[in-house]
């Protein structure tokens, strides 16, 4: 299996461990849900994980591979909020985690390109 071949699988796998986690310990998510958003934060932490889920089938798929990892593009760069409020929320934590929920911030642009690119050999699928 090439390396291309692979992306999308690998692709799918981070979306789908994401999605998992996220109904499994929910909690954990909850906090870096912004309070600007309607509603509880469960239900957002809930909602999110189940897209991560049903992107993940999408991409894992041929047939729906390219929308799907467009879709993914767009959730990277919609879940990028979150990840502000975490760096900001945990500024006061210990180094290691502070550290951690800086590091996530540069780290979306290449998932951003990456489900772009899944998306871009998606069409050149047969």
């Amino acid at each position: 299996m090439a390396r291309s071949d692979r992306s999308p699988l690998l692709l799918a796998g981070l979306l789908a461990a994401a999605g998992a986690a996220h109904l499994a310990r929910p909690a954990a998510f909850d906090r870096i849900v912004p309070a600007s958003l309607p509603g509880r934060a469960r239900t957002w932490t809930y909602a999110s994980g189940a897209v991560e889920l049903a992107l993940a089938a999408g991409v894992a798929l041929p047939r729906t591979r390219r929308t799907a990892a467009l879709a993914t593009a767009a959730f990277f760069v919609g879940v990028f909020p979150a990840n502000v409020k975490m760096a900001v929320d945990w500024r006061d934590r210990p180094a290691p985690l502070r550290t951690a929920a800086i590091g996530r911030l540069p780290l979306q642009l290449p998932l951003v390109l990456w489900a772009r690119n899944v998306a871009r050999n998606g069409e050149r699928q047969p």
